[in-house]
């Protein structure tokens, strides 16, 4: 039997798509909000009816995704949040959640919360707090994010799997930081992948879209689908279309980003204005040796660190940069940087001198040149 196609050959070649009607190795753009039924009231080939649930270009987009996650089934939604609000309110039962993850999952829990649904918290990375409470509040569901936004931290997928069905709970992974291509989590057990696609996946700050991708269909799947259709949380179209067009260059921006970050994080570290760097390719992580083994290929674009001082001092080094952006969000091709405390709100307990910087694909010697312009201004 033909081994299947690696990652970088799934998304170079988008899945294999083909304008069927053309020949073009480019698809087309399914624009229609509403499709016609023949004269015996029939549905179209397509079985679509209407675009709230129902487009090619949406599922060509799901249909990538899906092959690199190696997954049973793949959705596409409005954007990340929406994916895995989906998920949460689908679940029966209460809500394990890590700390420490994506702070619009916090928020997602604390809302839920507040209407009455039981969310509790376990510390990221830790399996015997989490077996813990796993006997006492026998959640339905367990969520975490590895490595996580922006604390970098780096759970063990099998060990939380297995912990989580053994207590009849689904697992649902954020894994965004670190794509399909450097983790794949399904085969190490989880249940639920949620990405971003906004981010390293689409890659040029341009799409807003979620994911999730399934191991195997479920009653919870059911429910999730019903969700995405009466409400609407769906992707355009066109977000899908470039969706799919970013994908394609996925393996070899993953590379790129990689080894920038890697090169940046080592430099960080070392620097006399840097007080403590977070990214799991260090060996000072306390978790390298897990995501060396958990993490194929690199450790991820995404670091956080600590500047000498506090809010003021990391505000400074922000105003000295010139390449790099002062802006929200990660994975593009270009790199970001981000001081998280003036933004999250205060129960995240964000530290006030860290900064969470997204490795982009530009020359490493220019963002290395920018940062030390910028941390100058405590040096």
């Amino acid at each position: 039997m033909k081994p299947p196609f690696r990652p970088a050959t799934i998304a170079a070649q988008a899945n294999g798509q083909i304008n069927t009607a053309t020949g073009g190795t480019v698809g087309p753009i399914e624009t229609s909000t509403t499709f016609e039924r023949d004269d015996a009231y029939r549905l179209p080939a397509s079985g679509d009816i209407y675009r709230r649930d129902n487009n090619a270009t949406v599922r060509e987009a799901e249909a990538v995704l899906n092959a690199l996650e190696g997954a049973a089934e793949t959705r596409l939604f409005g954007s990340g949040l929406a994916a895995i609000a989906a998920v949460m309110r689908a679940a029966q039962g209460p809500i394990a959640l890590q700390d420490g993850t994506y702070y619009g999952t916090q928020k997602l829990g604390e809302a839920y919360a507040a209407e009455g649904r039981t969310v509790v918290r376990f510390p990221a990375g830790d399996l015997d707090a989490l077996r813990r409470v796993c006997a006492e509040a026998k959640p339905g569901l367990v969520v975490i994010e590895t490595p996580s936004n922006p604390w970098l931290a780096v759970v063990d997928i099998a060990g939380t799997a297995e912990i989580a069905h053994e207590a009849g709970a689904l697992l649902a992974i954020d894994s965004t930081a670190a794509t399909p291509i450097l983790t794949r989590p399904l085969d190490l057990g989880a249940d639920i992948v949620m990405h971003s696609a906004t981010k390293a996946l689409n890659g040029h700050s341009d799409v807003l879209a979620g994911a999730l991708c399934v191991r195997e269909k479920s009653e919870t799947w059911e429910r999730i689908l019903s969700l995405r259709a009466m409400e609407g949380a769906v992707l355009s179209s066109f977000d899908a279309y470039l969706l799919t067009r970013g994908m394609r260059t996925l393996a070899v921006r993953v590379a790129a980003m990689n080894h920038n970050a890697a090169h940046i994080a080592h430099w960080l570290e070392a620097h006399p204005a840097v007080t403590a760097v977070r990214w799991p390719g260090l060996s000072s992580h306390p978790a390298h040796a897990l995501a060396s083994r958990q993490m194929q290929g690199g450790f991820g674009s995404l670091m956080s660190f600590d500047v000498k001082g506090g809010a003021s001092e990391a505000l400074a080094v922000l105003s000295r940069l010139k390449l790099i952006k002062r802006a929200t969000s990660l994975g593009g091709v270009e790199t970001l940087i981000e001081h998280r405390h003036s933004i999250e709100p205060a129960f995240t307990n964000m530290p006030p001198a860290l900064l969470r910087l997204s490795v982009g694909i530009e020359a490493v010697e220019d963002l290395v040149a920018d940062l030390s312009e910028g941390l100058g201004a405590i040096a």
